[in-house]
């Protein structure tokens, strides 16, 4: 059976930039895992992907010609089913052996499945060949590309638009060693054919085998065809182009520029100096947003007149493409001077009546309806954080008021760093002028979160605002939706509360921002919705610390409204968990709630220490009527750990009781005070985390 490195390309029309590396990992994924599924290649075999601007493509080693054949065994029918009463073969069995192709039931095999006789039919599947295998595969990949939008067009030799594809498909390479394989796709039948640069290489491109087609493309295509290759030549041509300065190169960016380019060249351009006046946030994003261009900035952080371009041609004199691209960075720059200077003649605060003519929802008003309910919410907050109610309030009455500004109309990517900015020209506060950037704050995961307490209530403020107006209106998340970004700002408002360690409590926080909404008739109190909603990002945001499920449940499933020591209660219970005592504790406590939910409602109101009969019993009311104190202070303390190693000590008491006593006894009094001491042990075990879900 021979073996051989398969690869397979697809050349098009320039794909979408912002998705180039998205579709040639699914491309090549797909395809080698519909070609190992049929087993065609061995499950460590090595896979690379390839994609360019013009091209998806894969190489697969030692992938075989012909898939192995397979012994197989089928179950047809249970023998009750197949004999009738006489041991005759019945209809059924007749039909199943006809389509089989057998003259009879000699060769079928008598065997239990585990509940009763069977027959069952065992043979060897003769493998297929690579081009029905490839074709399958091919299928599949082309199907499952994650393409948010197709065009439509005329496939070859076609005068109507007969296909559906991200970009119109030109050619279609498959071959195996030095073997074309007979598949087709988009209209197009496979050759060994493929297309270098437009302007570098050749366009025309026999490629010997699937082992030379990276080197091909390579050496006479001009074309680097691994998006990793490229984007690593990309990073280190820039440092070298930096000459010493630091380049501000988000990986965004680098992947949208290694996608638009298959020969990289990267050159080094300059603007004037005077352009540096206007905030280095308008002059970068407007460098990279419009002309993707790479930043430069000193040791010190701030920003230097030099930019760095990644161009698709390599001149041996470059000038021309430099003095381009700096006379349209001058032209880009310009603008962002004009907005910001024109901007700054007029203040923020005269800004927000236009705020009134923004429709936010047609339900939850305009945003200046939202500000006077986040003003409402920032001022209650405030003071419960150390912060001033006042500047609260303001850096609220201020926050979107950037939203009416020529530089955030041209670039909505700075929102609130503009407010910043136009905050301190007007002579501002500082914190106030850093809430209205930070209250945007985190704006994705990981990002930093706000930094002064006045930041930290109207960040809070406005998370719950949307939150609550969402909810109270219906519009919740659904699926991979949320357009309103709801998952992030439940995430923003879990990850204040804790990392800042602020003792808010959750549902006070989600009364006061449905108490907001009094006057809009349109929003309803769905606090329960909101509140799942909440706990389930508290969960996930605890996932995502390396907390186990188990842990999670035990600390976060009874909702806990002090969020900000969750952390410290899974941080115990983690230790506790360590403790030779603890499986044997987590057991009695499940058999303690288990017990408790089906007959808690007989218990008495209070333990009756004179009903107490046994020793066991006595024993275990003493035992916690000296824990519950100890584990009350330290929990007081937020020292759950030692409250976790104190109730390890109760071990003892705690076995010799279910070995000794009979909680469900027939005496009705007996058995209330006895449901009663339970009560009281598990509402002491529990009062850091319930350890009932620690049980396996």
């Amino acid at each position: 059976m021979s073996s051989a490195p398969l690869v397979v390309e697809l050349l098009t029309e320039e794909l979408p930039p912002k998705v180039l590396k998205r579709l040639g990992e699914s491309f090549a994924g797909t395809l080698a895992a519909g070609l190992r599924a049929r087993d065609f290649v061995a499950t460590d075999a090595g896979v690379t992907a390839y994609a360019t601007p013009r091209r998806l493509a894969v190489s697969i080693a030692n992938v075989r010609l012909t898939s192995p054949d397979k012994p197989y065994k089928q179950k047809l029918l249970p023998v009750s089913v197949a004999f009738d009463s006489a041991g005759k073969p019945t209809a059924a069995l007749a039909k199943k052996l006809a389509a089989l192709g057998l003259p009879d039931a000699s060769s079928l095999k008598r065997e239990s499945d585990g509940k009763a006789d069977a027959l069952f039919h065992e043979g060897v599947a003769t493998g297929i060949g690579l081009d029905e295998g490839l074709q399958a595969a091919l299928d599949d990949a082309i199907g499952k590309l994650p393409i948010a939008k197709v065009m439509t067009y005329a496939g070859p030799g076609s005068y109507y638009n007969n296909e559906k594809f991200v970009r119109p498909a030109h050619s279609l390479l498959a071959l195996h060693g030095a073997d074309v394989i007979q598949v087709s796709a988009l209209g197009l039948t496979a050759g060994r054919k493929t297309e270098g640069h437009r302007f570098l290489g050749r366009r025309d491109l026999d490629v010997a085998t699937a082992e030379a087609y990276e080197e091909t493309l390579r050496a006479e295509g001009k074309v680097i065809a691994s998006f990793a290759e490229r984007r690593a030549q990309i990073i280190a041509a820039l440092g070298k182009a930096a000459d010493g300065a630091t380049v501000i190169m988000p990986e965004a960016l680098l992947d949208e520029v290694t996608a638009l380019v298959e020969w990289p060249a990267v050159f080094a351009g300059t603007f004037d100096a005077a352009f540096l006046s206007v905030p280095q946030e308008c002059l970068i994003l407007t460098m990279q947003a419009n002309q993707r261009y790479f930043a430069l900035a000193d040791k010190s952080g701030r920003l230097v007149n030099r930019f760095l371009l990644v161009a698709n041609l390599d001149p041996a004199d470059p000038s021309a493409i430099i003095e381009g691209n700096e006379r349209v960075l001058r032209a880009r720059l310009a603008d962002a001077r004009f907005f910001f200077d024109q901007d700054r003649k007029t203040r923020l605060e005269s800004r927000i009546d236009r705020l009134g003519s923004i429709v936010f929802h047609n339900k939850l008003g305009t945003q200046a309806d939202r500000m006077d309910r986040v003003r409402f919410l920032a001022k209650d907050i405030a003071p419960k954080i150390g912060a001033d109610p006042a500047a609260a309030e303001r850096a609220a009455q201020l926050a979107k008021a950037d939203l009416v500004t020529g530089m955030v109309g041209e670039f909505p990517e700075l929102q609130g760093v503009m407010g910043r900015y136009y905050a301190q020209h007007d002579g501002e506060p500082a914190d106030v002028a850093d809430a209205i950037a930070q209250h945007y704050w985190p704006r994705f995961a990981g990002d930093a979160l706000p930094e002064g307490p006045v930041a930290q209530a109207v960040a809070l403020a406005d998370k719950l605002e949307t939150l609550a107006g969402m909810f109270g209106i219906g519009e919740v998340p659904t699926g991979e939706g949320d357009r309103f970004g709801l998952r992030r700002a439940a995430l923003g408002v879990i990850r204040i509360l804790i990392e800042k360690r602020l003792a808010l409590p959750l549902p006070s926080l989600m009364s006061l921002a449905f108490n907001a909404f009094d006057s809009v008739a349109a929003v309803k109190d769905a606090s329960p919705e909101l509140k799942s909603f909440l706990y389930d990002r508290l969960r996930g945001y605890l996932r995502e610390l390396g907390y186990t499920a188990n842990q999670i449940a035990a600390v976060v499933d009874d909702a806990p409204a002090d969020v900000h020591l969750v952390p410290a209660r899974l941080a115990a219970v983690q230790t506790f968990e360590t403790l030779p005592e603890s499986g044997a504790l987590a057991a009695a406590n499940k058999r303690i709630v288990n017990i408790l939910r089906k007959a808690e409602s007989e218990a008495a109101p209070s333990v009756d220490r004179s009903r107490l009969e046994s020793g066991a019993e006595h024993d275990l009311w003493l035992a916690f009527q000296k824990l519950d104190p100890a584990v009350d202070a330290d929990c007081g303390r937020g020292d759950f750990a030692s409250a976790l190693k104190a109730l390890a000590t109760a071990k003892p008491a705690v076995d010799r009781f279910f070995d000794d006593v009979m909680v469900m006894a027939d005496d009705p009094a007996i058995r209330a005070n006895r449901l009663a001491l339970l009560r009281g042990i598990a509402t002491t075990m529990n009062r850091v985390a319930d350890i009932s879900k620690l049980a396996v």
